[in-house]
């Protein structure tokens, strides 16, 4: 079964929530359903660290954001409304664009990418 046609709709609106770390990050995939952005290696895990990723699946568009699941205090004060999107510890499901919440994904993305700047987890330029 192909994905449902608003889900164009909604990756891209979550993909925009990423787009602006590129600099920082290193984009490892980019097509129609699927945007990948890796951070910069860790000496403390000896391996390059994942950031963030949007992908389109079969019944929804999920948002991955890798901070939240490293520095789950990141997490504090989140909306009820977007902590019911989250599935597992860093995924957040939409079916449909929702423009409050993804204002309020965009901040949590924000302060996520802060943080791996404090923790020299973003590539240099």
């Amino acid at each position: 079964m192909d994905a449902k046609p608003q889900f164009d709709q909604v990756f891209a609106a979550l993909r925009q929530i990423l787009k602006p770390y590129e600099p920082k990050l290193t984009v490892i995939t980019d097509k129609p359903d699927s945007y990948y952005l890796n951070a910069g290696y860790s000496e403390k895990w000896k391996k390059v660290i994942f950031f963030g990723s949007v992908e389109i699946k079969k019944d929804y568009v999920s948002f991955y954001l890798m901070p939240v699941y490293m520095f789950p205090e990141l997490l504090a004060g989140i909306s009820k409304e977007l902590k019911q999107r989250m599935q597992g510890k860093s995924c957040f499901n939409f079916k449909a664009e929702d423009p409050v919440l993804f204002r309020e994904l965009a901040g949590l993305t924000e302060r996520g990418f802060d943080r791996f700047q404090r923790e020299n987890l973003a590539k240099s330029s």
